[in-house]
């Protein structure tokens, strides 16, 4: 069974790779542009290759009967065609709703057997908190009002290895908004960091300027764009469910947990 991972050193990509090995997946090929960069564990073949230039994706998905798709909007259909053309199985996409509602639909509309993982907030994002929480233990924050439910990349690369590994038909043709375990506003979210990394956090608001200007030295450009994104749960609170647990057997970690995980980036 050969499973062919894009994006495969990406942020989640990378992480699917990982999990599908913890899950004994034996032929696992990894589609990368670099392959002397790649760092892969042993046992997974790296594949030259990228969405982007589609030109490369028929040898890629040669004798592929699986995949995770974190889509190139820019060369999705394209991308689509050549899946179907190439008689893959089966299809695990990166997607969602709002932005990424078109992506969806096109993947929807494939024809292909597929499963789609639409989370929201990855908690891996308040990594660009980590100044704010080194310096001076308070997150300054235009909407601290608004409820998420972040999930972490970790627990997205789970919900697909598992779902790659072991397709069961009651999948097929699903979207998924998997979250993580709770909902919390965004002031609940900086103190639940301070308590994985063990130290007191506080939240302030801030005008929507400060706050863009707080996140520049971290986000640069897409300050804004991010802020912008946020704004949209001000009258949309998000809902936590627990997907990742019924789709994998584990429930999904908590902000805290993650923060203890990563807490060296907040040290």
């Amino acid at each position: 069974m050969a499973i062919l991972v894009t994006g495969a050193t990406g942020n989640i990509g990378r992480r699917v790779v990982d999990h599908l090995i913890e899950l004994g997946a034996k032929d696992i090929r990894a589609l990368i542009r670099n392959p002397r960069k790649a760092d892969l564990p042993d046992g997974v073949t790296a594949i030259t290759g990228y969405l982007g230039a589609p030109e490369s994706l028929p040898a890629a998905l040669d004798g592929v009967e699986r995949m995770y798709l974190a889509p190139l909007p820019a060369t999705l259909d394209t991308t689509l065609e050549m899946v179907k053309s190439a008689k893959v199985d089966y299809v695990v996409a990166l997607s969602g709703a709002g932005d990424w509602q078109e992506h969806a639909d096109k993947v929807t509309a494939s024809g292909l057997t597929h499963t789609q993982l639409g989370p929201g907030e990855f908690t891996d994002n308040f990594t660009i908190w980590a100044d704010q929480i080194r310096t001076t233990r308070t997150v300054r924050d235009p909407y601290p009002s608004v409820v998420e439910a972040p999930i972490s990349m970790d627990d997205i690369a789970r919900v697909a290895a598992t779902l790659l590994v072991d397709p069961d038909d009651a999948h097929h043709g699903k979207m998924y908004p998997i979250t993580g375990p709770v909902a919390l506003t965004r002031a609940q979210i900086a103190e639940q960091v301070g308590v994985g990394v063990g130290v007191a956090v506080a939240c302030e608001q801030c005008s929507r300027a400060d706050g863009e200007a707080a996140l520049r030295p971290a986000m640069g450009e897409y300050a804004r764009w991010y802020l912008d994104e946020i704004a949209k749960g001000i009258d949309r609170p998000q809902q936590a469910n627990a997907l990742v647990a019924e789709l994998t057997g584990t429930p999904a970690e908590s902000v805290a947990q993650w923060a203890a995980r990563n807490a060296a980036v907040f040290g």
